[in-house]
């Protein structure tokens, strides 16, 4: 597989990791939004959030208040941003499910670049309603 976070897990490729256990890898993020951007991941691969088996979603989720912590007290920031990309049309490019931990500081003068569209008449019900019937 040609996975660079396969690489990075298997010891093939160098990593700054901050946090290891056996499921579980944390490392810095070698193009960081600010300093201390840490990545997040599964040893194991699994492409998006939805590739990905609940107890593996669990395991990550109950680490992450670990590494945030240790991320807020090593950079001594304010704050964290955690951002977690599903496909290239949403910004993934490395394959394989990661959780980017992005520390933050008061006029850090970084913003997340989404801009809010109004919806137009009637469509937060219709939309409510299509997500519904996909949940049956």
């Amino acid at each position: 597989m040609d996975c660079i976070f396969c690489r990075i897990v298997a010891g093939e490729l160098p990593a700054h990791k901050v946090y290891e256990d056996a499921d579980l890898l944390a490392f810095m993020d070698i193009q960081p939004i600010t300093r201390g951007h840490v990545l997040l991941i599964p040893k194991q691969h699994h492409a998006t959030l939805l590739d990905t088996p609940a107890h593996m979603l669990a395991k990550i989720t109950a680490a992450l208040p670990e590494v945030c912590h240790a991320v807020t007290r090593g950079t001594g920031a304010e704050g964290f941003n955690i951002l977690q990309s599903n496909g290239a049309c949403a910004g993934q490019v490395v394959g394989h499910i990661h959780f980017h931990i992005v520390p933050r500081k008061t006029g850090d003068g970084i913003g997340l670049g989404f801009r809010h569209h109004p919806p137009v008449k009637d469509d937060l019900a219709r939309t409510a309603q299509d997500i519904r019937s996909a949940l049956a």
